[in-house]
């Protein structure tokens, strides 16, 4: 057996000499290496070894396969190096140029704003997008009575009843739902941190609602929220003309700070802007004073501390900025409204 391996081997070595190009490689290949080469048909005889043969052929067998292997392998290294490979490679044919991706509009947007107010000494912070309704309405001033539950059109999640427990009160005051805006993150932040401090929060949010150039059933919000013993509408002014400014990149943007209204903060306004060469104001914020009931609802001493909210739709915003008509634009999946986005 072992001369039929040292044949092999010989007659191998006289066979690569003669080889000149890949396609004589690879009939060498399959001759010495293939299911049906003479190395397989000695292999095929092992069975019939005694367990000392087996071990001493074997041995011997895989020692002439890898000197094949790797002979092949060296002789195909040389074969390309000469050009002889030009059958399978085309080297006058023009490259593919490689695309690579990029950022979301969102995204960019979203890290814009991150990257302004970072600057501005705020922290970012994320919350939960399944909330409970003491989150999301009630610790927010807005109890199940009150009529500006009729402002946020509801995804509820509906609940597992397990029978062997008895559904309790406590239990239907915590229903689940998806979070209509992301101001239950200011409840969150302010249980857990003392003042001073200022936040972003960035996330989706969910409404459920007809869907038209201007909604959608999901988008992106970016909350704000300032907390101190001397804060005004003084700073959220001047922090959120600086931001538009930045953002917008206009200097000379002019603002308007209508009066409006929302439970959780007293009192509220709405932020226009009308940007260089604009003819119409634009909305583009809700915002105001942190609600006393708020702030007592984390256990904050209203009398103690004050502090300034505010709430803007990421996805306005980017349409605002690159002229886009239609927010359905972001969610369809379309590359061709994507690409128009690289850098």
């Amino acid at each position: 057996m072992s001369d039929k391996l040292s044949g092999i081997k010989s007659a191998f070595e006289t066979d690569i000499r003669t080889v000149v190009d890949l396609d004589q490689w690879e009939a060498l290949r399959v001759a010495y290496l293939g299911r049906k080469s003479a190395l397989s048909e000695v292999m095929a005889v092992m069975k019939d070894l005694s367990a000392e043969q087996k071990r001493t052929f074997g041995k011997k067998a895989n020692e002439v396969r890898a000197f094949l292997e790797t002979a092949l392998a060296q002789k195909r290294i040389e074969l390309e190096a000469k050009g002889t490979h030009a059958n399978l490679i085309d080297v006058t044919r023009p490259g593919v140029k490689r695309h690579a991706g990029h950022l979301h509009p969102l995204t960019r947007v979203e890290e814009e704003i991150k990257q302004i107010f970072l600057a501005m000494n705020f922290s970012v912070v994320e919350g939960p997008e399944i909330e409970t309704e003491h989150y999301n309405f009630d610790a927010l001033n807005i109890p199940a009575s009150h009529p500006a539950r009729e402002m946020w059109d509801t995804f509820w999640i509906k609940p597992i009843t397990d029978n062997r427990q008895p559904t309790t009160k406590n239990k239907m005051q915590n229903r689940y739902l998806l979070r209509t805006h992301t101001s239950p993150m200011q409840i969150r932040y302010m249980e857990n941190h003392r003042p001073p401090f200022q936040i972003i929060v960035p996330g989706r949010v969910f409404r459920y609602e007809a869907t038209d150039a201007s909604h959608e059933i999901n988008f992106y919000q970016m909350e704000g929220l300032m907390v101190g013993t001397n804060v005004s509408l003084a700073n959220f002014k001047y922090v959120i003309e600086e931001f538009f400014k930045k953002f917008f990149n206009d200097p000379d943007m002019q603002f308007r700070f209508r009066p409006s209204y929302f439970p959780f903060v007293e009192p509220g306004v709405e932020v226009d802007i009308k940007r260089k060469g604009d003819s119409k104001w634009l909305e583009v914020m809700g915002a105001g004073m942190v609600h006393r009931n708020v702030l007592k609802a984390t256990g904050y001493n209203p009398d103690e501390v004050q502090g300034f909210a505010f709430g803007m739709g990421t996805d306005r915003l980017a349409m605002l900025k690159y002229k886009i008509p239609d927010i359905r634009f972001f969610y369809n999946g379309d590359l061709r409204f994507i690409k128009q986005f690289k850098k």
